[in-house]
C-alpha cells in the first residue's frame, strides 16, 4: 500500500538522520483474514503521521505485498535507507530468521546494504514492539473494555 501522501517537512532523527529519506516498510505476518491486513494499513497511516518519509506495508505470508515487493515499491522515492518495522510483540522465529533472510539481510547484524532497483539502499530491520508502557496500558484498556 503506497501512503507516500503522509509524508510532510524534512525532520531529522536524534542521530542526525533526515527522516524524509528514510523509509519504513510496516512488516505484518499475513493472514486469510482480511481485516488483519487492514489492521496493517491503518497502524502504518498512524506512523505516516509522526514520519516524514515514505512508508509502505507488506506481509511475510498469505498477502500481499510480500517482503520483496514491499522493498521494491520504494522505488523513486529516493530513500537511501529502509527500516522494516514488525508488527510483533516479541522476538521468535519469524524476527530471528524469516523476515531478515527474506530482506536479504544478515540475521545476526539485521541490517545490509541490498541493491534493490539498481541503487545500493541499507535495509535495517527494527527490534519486535516490545516491553513498554504503552503496551501495557493498552492491555490494561482492552481488559476494561472486555468488562463491559
Amino acid at each position: 500500500m503506497n501512503l507516500s501522501h503522509l509524508n510532510t517537512g524534512s525532520m531529522k532523527s536524534n542521530t542526525g538522520v533526515s527522516m524524509k529519506d528514510v523509509g519504513i516498510l510496516v512488516l505484518g505476518h499475513g493472514s486469510t483474514l482480511p481485516y488483519n491486513k487492514e489492521l496493517v494499513e491503518s497502524l502504518a497511516q498512524m506512523i505516516g503521521k509522526n514520519h516524514t518519509g515514505p512508508i509502505r506495508t507488506a506481509y511475510l505470508n498469505m498477502n500481499h505485498p510480500n517482503i520483496h515487493e514491499g522493498l521494491k515499491s520504494f522505488q523513486g522515492t529516493n530513500v537511501n535507507k529502509i527500516v522494516a518495522l514488525p508488527l510483533f510483540l516479541a522476538h521468535g522465529v519469524h524476527t530471528r530468521q524469516d523476515i531478515p533472510q527474506e530482506l536479504g539481510v544478515d540475521p545476526e547484524k539485521r541490517r545490509g546494504i541490498l541493491n534493490i532497483w539498481g541503487e545500493e539502499v541499507e535495509v535495517i530491520c527494527a527490534e519486535p514492539l516490545g516491553v513498554d508502557e504503552c503496551i501495557a496500558a493498552l492491555a490494561c484498556k482492552r481488559a476494561e473494555e472486555a468488562l463491559r
